[in-house]
C-alpha cells in the first residue's frame, strides 16, 4: 500500500542514495553561495554532475531560482530523473509493488529478490535506448530505485560494460517506495530541464545569471580508496585537468561557480594538484564525514576543498 502524501512534511529531498552525497555539507555551502543568488540577480541554476541532487533541492526551495539545468554521464541516473519528472505515480505504483514484495520476505528471500532484479536490469539493458524517453524506462526506474535502496552501502557502481554490481545490503527496513517525497521532487524537476552527456555540453546554457555548482567524481585520495566507477566510462586525471578549464571557460562567461573535490593534502601535504589547477581562484577546505570506505576505521572526517571564482559572503571555514 502506497503511503499517504501527506504523511512526510518538510521540503523536498534526494531520493536516491549517492556515495559523496552532498546533504552534510549543506551549511558549509550555503554560507558561500554569492550573494546575488539571494537577491535573485542569479536566477539561472546549472548543475553537471547531478548525482543525488542535494544542492539542486536545497537551491530551488531556498532561492529564487526560475530556471536549473541538470546534467549527468551516468545514463541510469539521467533515466531515473526524468522518470520522476514525468510519470512519478506510475513509478511510485511500481515502487509501491517492490516494498509489498520485499517486507514480507526472510533475509535469505529477500537476497534472492535482490539479485533476481539485478539480472533483470543487467540482461535488459541493451533494449534500452537511453536517448529517447520511452514507458519502459518507469519499469527501469523502478527496478533502479529498489537496487539502490537495497544494496550494500547505497551505492551506485557499473562495470566496464554498464552493468549494475553492487552486492546485497542487509537493511530491516528499507523504505522503497517515499511517495511523498517522490511527488515533491517530480514538482521541482517541472522547471528543470535534465540532460544526458559529459559535463561540457552544460556550457551553452551558462550565462552571466547563472550560478553552476559542479562536483565531479572525487580523484581518489589513494590507490584503495576508490569505490570505483559510478559510470562505465570512469573520470580520470585527465578529466580533473578538462573540468578545471571548464570552469575558467564559465568564469569567462561570467557566471558564479563553485566546485567540490576531495583534498590530496589528506594523505600528502605536499600533493598541490589542485590547489595549482586552481590557483586564479578562491580555496576553502572543510571538513566532510567519508562513509563509504570498506575499512571501518577509516570512516571519519576528513577535509575536502570548495573552489569557488568569487569572494563568498561570509566564510568561516579555513
Amino acid at each position: 500500500m502506497s503511503r499517504n502524501i501527506n504523511q512526510e512534511k518538510g521540503p523536498a529531498k534526494p531520493f536516491f542514495k549517492w556515495a559523496g552525497g552532498k546533504n552534510q555539507l549543506l551549511q558549509e555551502f550555503d554560507s558561500r553561495f554569492p550573494y546575488e543568488l539571494r537577491t535573485g540577480i542569479l536566477d539561472r541554476y546549472v548543475e553537471p554532475f547531478i548525482g543525488g541532487g542535494a544542492v539542486l533541492f536545497y537551491l530551488v526551495q531556498h532561492f529564487p531560482i526560475k530556471e536549473s539545468f541538470i546534467c549527468d554521464v551516468n545514463e541510469e541516473l539521467i533515466l531515473t530523473y526524468s522518470v520522476v519528472k514525468k510519470d512519478v505515480k506510475a513509478l511510485i505504483s511500481l515502487l509501491s509493488h517492490y516494498q509489498e514484495r520485499y517486507d514480507i520476505l526472510d533475509e535469505n528471500e529477500r537476497s534472492f529478490m535482490y539479485y533476481e532484479v539485478r539480472d533483470e536490469l543487467n540482461e535488459k539493458r541493451r533494449d534500452i535506448d537511453f536517448s529517447i524517453y520511452e514507458t519502459k524506462w518507469i519499469e527501469r526506474a523502478a527496478q533502479l530505485l529498489f537496487l539502490n535502496k537495497t544494496c550494500f552501502n547505497g551505492l551506485f557502481r557499473l562495470n566496464s560494460k554498464g552493468g549494475f554490481n553492487v552486492p546485497f545490503g542487509r537493511y530491516k527496513n528499507p523504505k522503497i517506495a517515499n511517495e511523498s517525497n517522490l511527488l515533491k521532487v517530480s514538482k521541482l524537476l517541472s522547471q528543470t530541464t535534465i540532460l544526458l552527456g559529459d559535463f561540457s555540453i552544460c556550457q551553452e546554457y551558462v550565462d552571466d545569471r547563472t550560478f553552476v555548482y559542479l562536483d565531479p567524481p572525487y580523484r581518489p585520495l589513494n590507490q584503495t580508496s576508490s569505490f570505483t566507477s559510478y559510470s562505465k566510462e570512469g573520470f580520470s586525471e585527465l578529466d580533473q585537468i578538462r573540468l578545471s578549464k571548464f570552469f575558467a571557460v564559465i568564469d569567462k562567461i561570467g557566471a558564479k561557480a563553485m566546485l567540490s573535490n576531495s583534498d590530496p593534502k589528506n594523505e600528502n601535504p605536499t600533493d598541490h594538484f589542485f590547489d595549482d589547477l586552481y590557483k586564479p581562484y578562491l580555496i576553502n577546505r572543510v571538513m566532510a564525514k567519508r562513509s563509504i570506505n570498506s575499512v571501518g576505521g577509516k570512516r571519519g572526517e576528513i577535509s575536502e576543498i570548495i573552489v569557488m571564482n568569487y569572494q563568498p559572503p561570509d566564510i568561516h571555514g579555513t
